[in-house]
């Protein structure tokens, strides 16, 4: 039998109440502002966003409830409530703190009050109390840590009464990850959480910073298979396939000038055969994916808006099987996973699966009607078992609206 699917409006409602309960018995009052962000499933676009490529994302229906209230002089609390830790530092304090997941909030909170003294309005001169918890499984490749660094970074906004462009906010939290946590991150999870829509996709073009949203089709869903084998992209090889692309670029430039090549985006798979026996190969295999993908993701856009979503699918096994080969940041989990998949497609159950967000672990994404879903996560789940001996953990989804102020 297939595991329950946990997401269901009144389960929020309940999770919430009882978030506010709980922020009431640790601070003895009630929030003043309470923030949503969701994670996001990329969908076709991996490793792109950081080459000035293209990304179709979604923001889903599971997140972290940010709740804030201003303290009445300068220390600052923070609650993880799933991980039952705290953090308490003062607001003069910049340095980074011991635990990662404080400083998503700490270094939102820190470049917040720079831009308000760089806008003319001051440093903040108070500091707050915060309680945030979620329903993104950690390390499943969901932007568990973007969730975060967006209800953050909205509602630590509203509470200071600062007006930030979401462009500008998305930005703040990429400059958290890549400099407070240490992940040279582009700006892909940030964009997802932010620009969602409901039964949409989200198109980003990270050269221009323009988003656009694209129709998923009726009837149509999402699957995430969770291996519950935990990545952090800190520990990763993220920061050196991110130096492998630069190097790549760097090379394509180097060798066709005419062509004015600043990053891989502007690298076609014609110039990748025609240069790539004079690379060293593991940079070039790095580059033949990232330069598979965009490609992948203008087909997909067109494809999707020409209802062709059994075409897409296609693309979505294509993806996996260049991360798996040229990008090698998948894992023997997520490969079987998608084997499955795939043969539930030629039997015409679903579309399409790859893994999802950095890989090296985490989780896939599969895409197939709705009216097929507990189907395919019984048999997924079933035969996963049967492989690995491992469970593995699934929900039905579909895309959500972005992060927003409750």
């Amino acid at each position: 039998m297939a595991s329950p699917n946990p997401i269901t409006e009144e389960n929020k409602k309940d999770a919430l109440h009882f978030l506010v309960d709980n922020f009431h018995t640790a601070f003895d009052s009630k929030p003043e502002v309470i923030a949503f962000a969701p994670g996001r499933i990329e969908v076709l676009g991996n490793h792109t966003d950081y080459n000035q490529g293209w990304v179709l994302s979604a923001a889903i229906d599971l997140g972290i409830h940010f709740l804030v209230s201003r303290s009445s002089d300068t220390t600052c609390r923070l609650i993880a409530v799933d991980l039952q830790e705290e953090e308490t530092f003062d607001i003069s304090d910049t340095n980074k703190s011991s635990k990662t997941w404080a400083n998503f909030v700490k270094g939102m909170f820190v470049l917040l009050s720079q831009r308000s003294e760089a806008e003319g309005k001051g440093k903040f001169t108070t500091g707050f109390k915060c309680l945030f918890s979620g329903d993104l499984p950690r390390g499943a490749g969901l932007s568990s840590s973007a969730a975060l660094a967006m209800s953050g970074g909205l509602a630590l906004s509203k509470l200071y009464n600062l007006t930030i462009p979401p462009l500008e906010l998305a930005k703040i939290g990429q400059k958290v990850e890549n400099v407070w946590v240490g992940v040279m991150s582009g700006l892909l999870d940030q964009f997802s959480s932010l620009f969602g829509e409901k039964d949409k996709l989200v198109l980003s073009d990270f050269r221009s910073l323009e988003v656009e949203t694209v129709s998923l089709g009726e009837g149509n869903c999402f699957l995430i298979f969770n291996t519950n084998v935990h990545h952090s992209l800190v520990e990763s090889e993220y920061n050196v396939r991110r130096q492998d692309c630069e190097a790549a670029a760097k090379f394509f430039a180097d060798t066709l000038p005419e062509a004015k090549i600043q990053a891989l985006r502007d690298v076609s798979w014609e110039n990748w055969k025609n240069i790539s026996p004079k690379m060293d190969q593991r940079v070039a295999k790095r580059a033949a994916h990232v330069v598979g993908e965009c490609e992948r993701v203008q087909e997909g856009k067109k494809l999707l808006r020409d209802g062709k979503v059994d075409e897409f699918g296609k693309l979505m096994f294509s993806s996996h099987e260049s991360s798996r080969i040229y990008f090698e940041n998948s894992c023997q989990e997520l490969d079987v996973l998608v084997e499955l998949a795939h043969t539930l497609a030629n039997q015409g159950k679903l579309f399409g699966a790859r893994l999802s967000g950095g890989g090296f672990g985490g989780s896939i994404v599969v895409l197939a009607k709705k009216s097929n879903s507990e189907e395919i996560r019984k048999e997924i789940e079933d035969q996963y078992l049967k492989k690995t001996g491992k469970a593995v953990q699934s929900f039905v989804m579909l895309p959500a609206k972005g992060a927003n102020i409750l």
